[in-house]
């Protein structure tokens, strides 16, 4: 591995890129000056114009929602400046062999995110009482104790837990502990 160029702005790093011989460039996300915009626009553009580069980002923010605009505008990887400066060799060895990555910081943003967004769906698709009579369940009560916490009867719990079931395209009990486990609402 060979450092071919430095830049302190954008538009030098689009004028080394263009100057060939680079295979993969280290972008800080927030770096100044140049005509590209803001960071995501300007790692759509130099992914548009060195399609042959692979990006690697680093930054700061590494908030779900940028990180996937990064991903979308052609990042190859993503690394926060809180990861272990180790993980850059690491990056560079996976985009090299064509392999995405993403640092262990920036994983475990995307993965909160999805279980809060997942968990917004269920209480969106879910009525409360729904909501609360599946978490009991899943903690090992049983419908008629939840009726007697509940202080509702044992038909109207089983229904609550069978439209809670079917909203959420669950056949079997066992598919039910298994979707509250995997998404850790217990």
């Amino acid at each position: 591995m060979e450092i071919v160029s430095r830049s302190t702005n954008s538009t030098q790093l689009d004028a080394s890129l263009a100057r060939g011989g680079c295979d993969v460039a280290i972008v800080d996300l927030f770096m100044p000056g140049g005509r590209h915009g803001d960071g995501v626009e300007m790692i759509q553009y130099l992914s548009d114009h060195h399609p042959g580069v692979h990006l690697v980002v680093l930054s700061r923010n590494d908030d779900a929602a940028l990180v996937k605009r990064v991903l979308e505008a052609g990042a190859h990887a993503f690394l926060s400046k809180e990861d272990r400066l180790d993980l850059i060799y690491v990056a560079i060895v996976s985009v090299i062999a064509n392999e995405p990555y993403l640092g262990p910081a920036v994983r475990r943003t995307l993965a909160l995110a999805d279980a809060e967004s997942h968990a917004r769906f269920i209480r969106q698709k879910l009525t409360g009482r729904e909501l609360e009579v599946i978490e009991r369940y899943a903690k090992g009560a049983n419908v008629t104790e939840i009726a007697k916490e509940l202080e509702r009867s044992v038909k109207t719990i089983s229904a609550q837990k069978c439209a809670a079931m079917r909203k959420l395209d669950l056949s079997t009990d066992a598919d039910l502990y298994r979707f509250i486990a995997d998404r850790g609402l217990i």
